[in-house]
């Protein structure tokens, strides 16, 4: 089998390590990476033996797969050029600014018959395969993301930086349409909401409790799921799944005999996980672990809570 020749277009904190995943996976060539700074596409070239570019278009005809890695206002332009020259892109969350533009990559990857897959990294995290195997129908579900402040990924506010995380994940997992949504936020350091809740129920009685942070003195990132038998704690971040449920007989008449067990499910590789899922479904031609559809569905409901804002002032 020939070698998927790929490149990922802007190198930048993030685009390093995708620039770093594809010069390691066996069948894979990295042609080159793009930046607009010309210093760093030299410096992350360099380190991974492969060509430097600051004009993506240069790429157009000599590569088959592509990971879109600029800011969200480029995503559009950036992939759709991709798409419409017939290369299969993995798209960094969220998906675009706008649900028309994702509906026009969407289609646009369908008619080329293109693999068009978005970076919602939690999904290759192992905490979620686990929890996979337990879940059936939740019922409520609490999620907590919270980070110190970093001036990248400032270009959006906290729900379309951090909360569509979780939101993603949770609309994988409820599968049911969104029917109402309260939401409130704050901005603290940016001229945007650093910190936000947001309150969605969803068609089938679900409801999801979310809460984002950009501004914390730490990194946590759980999710609270219940369940008619069962609540699971999921720990993102420790890789731990913890799973109480309800077990044969009773401890005491009327006290139901709870069964809770964990997992520590070690050090694991989602972005590498990630970037080999991408490849093996255009190898296949089959559908990407998280597609266009799942991507813009998380947009349409990042962007209901935007506006449905309730900013608390000072």
């Amino acid at each position: 089998m020939s070698s998927l020749r790929t490149a990922v277009i802007g190198v930048g904190y993030l685009g390093n390590f995708h620039a770093q995943k594809y010069a390691a996976l066996e069948g894979v060539e990295l042609v080159g990476v793009v930046d607009a700074s010309p210093d760093r596409a030299a410096e992350v070239a360099a380190a991974c033996g492969c060509g430097s570019f600051t004009d993506y278009r240069d790429l157009i005809g000599k590569v088959d797969a592509v990971s879109v890695v600029v800011p969200t206002q480029y995503h559009y332009e950036v992939a759709r050029e991709f798409l419409a020259a017939g290369v299969h892109v993995l798209i960094e969350k969220p998906i675009t600014v706008t649900i028309e533009q994702a509906d026009e990559l969407i289609a646009l990857a369908d008619t080329n018959r293109l693999v068009f897959q978005v970076g919602h990294l939690e999904r290759f995290n192992p905490v979620m395969m686990a929890a996979e195997e337990v879940l059936n129908e939740p019922l409520f579900v609490e999620s907590v993301r919270i980070a110190p402040f970093k001036p990248r990924g400032t270009d959006v506010n906290v729900v379309l930086d951090l909360m569509i995380h979780d939101i993603e994940i949770i609309q994988h997992l409820v599968k049911s349409p969104v029917a109402r949504i309260d939401a409130v936020g704050a901005p603290v350091f940016t001229g945007e909401e650093d910190i936000a809740n947001a309150r969605i129920a969803f068609e089938n009685g679900c409801v999801a409790n979310v809460t984002a942070s950009r501004i914390s003195l730490k990194s946590e990132r759980k999710m609270r799921i219940f369940q008619r038998d069962a609540y699971l704690t999921l720990d993102f971040q420790n890789k731990k799944v913890l799973v109480a449920k309800k077990g044969a007989g009773e401890l005491l008449p009327g006290v139901p005999n709870v069964q809770v067990t964990e997992q520590e499910l070690g050090q694991s590789d989602p972005l590498l996980s990630e970037i080999s899922s991408f490849v093996e479904a255009i190898r296949l031609g089959k559908q990407p672990q998280v597609s266009g559809r799942d991507g813009r569905m998380a947009l349409e409901t990042a962007l209901k809570i935007n506006q449905s804002l309730n900013r608390l002032q000072p």
